[in-house]
């Protein structure tokens, strides 16, 4: 068929086309319609099934990862115990409120006992409190040969209760005598009110920080 038979078609008699020019005019139209189809309905299904694609297989690796939680929850809870156990292993090495005087005693004697003399014994004034344990750094300066100094810290070192020495310093003074200037950081446990009162301010931390937010 040529270009002015075409121009001749009525269009409101289609039935009356030969057959390809019919075939051609529903094929083109089926075109349009998919077309619109896709653009009008099915893009935004498409889009939706593939973030339910996306969801199932977030789900399926939630649901393969709580069963693998449940499976080895004795594991999990045996694990839990030991920690629990360890943890309360090393709240024993700390001294209570009551005993922190007499650590402090121990200090500064094993300091004398190795000869040494203390120009500078200072707890800081105020503690500096954890959810369940309290620190006590204390300022210390000390003079003496260089082995009392090292057999000080060793002998600091070894004993029952945590004790740290940090920020040390070390000068030289008169004669073979050495200054070591030094922070001992003590700890103690709280005891069950002082640790309910720094949960209870940790809580309203918590909940003045997600208020603001």
């Amino acid at each position: 068929m040529t270009l002015d038979e075409l121009r001749q078609l009525n269009f409101r008699d289609a039935g009356s086309w030969p057959l390809p020019i019919k075939a051609a005019a529903l094929l083109i139209l089926l075109a349009v319609i998919l077309v619109a189809a896709y653009f009008l309905d099915w893009s935004s299904q498409l889009e939706q099934l593939d973030a339910d694609t996306q969801k199932e297989a977030q789900l399926k690796q939630e649901f393969l990862d709580k069963k693998k939680q449940a499976v080895n929850l004795d594991l999990y809870r045996k694990q839990l115990s030991e920690i629990e156990q360890s943890f309360g292993a090393l709240l024993k090495q700390l001294p209570n409120k009551s005993e922190m005087d007499a650590l402090l005693t121990d200090i500064n004697q094993a300091g004398l006992g190795r000869g040494l003399q203390f120009e500078l014994f200072k707890p800081a004034p105020q503690e500096t409190r954890t959810e369940y344990y309290a620190e006590l750094p204390v300022t210390i300066k000390v003079t003496g040969s260089y082995h009392d100094l090292g057999a000080f810290t060793s002998d600091v070192a070894k004993m029952p209760r945590i004790v740290l020495l940090q920020d040390i310093s070390i000068s030289g003074g008169k004669d073979t005598t050495l200054t070591m200037d030094a922070i001992a950081k003590t700890y103690r446990y709280l005891d069950e009110e002082e640790a309910a009162t720094q949960r209870k301010a940790a809580k309203d931390k918590a909940s003045k920080e997600r208020g603001g937010k």
